[in-house]
């Protein structure tokens, strides 16, 4: 077992130093949000995509579900091992790749600067950012109550991210960016994905998407009612 956890470790380590922390390069044109969602050893991998910066609910542009068995357990720290895998297949699934891909989840903001969205943006070599909805490391001071309100996410003099304030008076998220991209450059995106919800349009469109897979599959598990 030994011998398997350090050869996760240094393939984790490995997919770390090839994360960029950069500036756009190019211009967005098609952005999608990425979730997952769990049953049993079933991964259920939801994309959605959208057009950018334009994100009225009418232009979502498609949808992509996959679900895969997984034998890969919860280990906090290397849960992009256990979900990766759905994820991109759901990615790969849509009809055109997007340009950036906002996953629900962490970026940089990791022990080893490479939580999901970077390890699936080293992997894909596309954007990818995070905005999670919980705090997995770093410290910070609250901010404002006020959209877009928002303050650093340090570990310990490192800036790995920001807690941003999505809607006024909801609970913050925790955006990092992934790869090919900096921190501004995260936190300008997520903003412009806003509607009047906690979650960015394209991650909260897969959030339902992968709730709405998981329960259709556990109502088969479960059969239909008895008499």
């Amino acid at each position: 077992m030994q011998k398997i956890a350090n050869f996760i470790r240094d393939t984790q380590n490995s997919l770390a130093a090839r994360v960029k922390i950069t500036a756009l390069k190019r211009p967005i044109k098609l952005v999608a949000g990425a979730d997952a969602s769990c049953y049993g050893n079933n991964i259920i991998g939801s994309a959605c995509l959208f057009t950018y910066p334009s994100l009225d609910k009418l232009d979502k542009i498609d949808e992509s579900i996959v679900i895969q068995e997984t034998d890969f357990p919860y280990i906090p720290g290397f849960l992009s091992f256990r979900e990766a895998p759905a994820l991109i297949g759901a990615i790969k699934g849509l009809r055109h790749m997007p340009d950036a891909i906002i996953v629900d989840g962490q970026g940089i903001a990791h022990p080893r600067r490479i939580g999901l969205a970077s390890h699936i943006g080293v992997l894909l070599d596309t954007v990818t950012l995070g905005a999670a909805k919980s705090r997995l490391i770093g410290t910070y001071e609250e901010p404002g109550m006020e959209k877009g309100s928002r303050s650093p996410l340090f570990d310990s003099a490192e800036c790995i991210g920001v807690v941003l304030r999505s809607r006024t008076g909801v609970r913050p998220l925790f955006v990092s960016p992934g790869h090919l991209i900096d921190i501004d450059g995260a936190v300008d995106m997520v903003l412009s994905c806003l509607s009047r919800y906690r979650l960015p349009e394209p991650v909260r469109c897969a959030h339902n998407a992968a709730s709405a897979a998981r329960q259709q599959r556990e109502a088969i598990l479960l059969g239909p009612p008895s008499e």
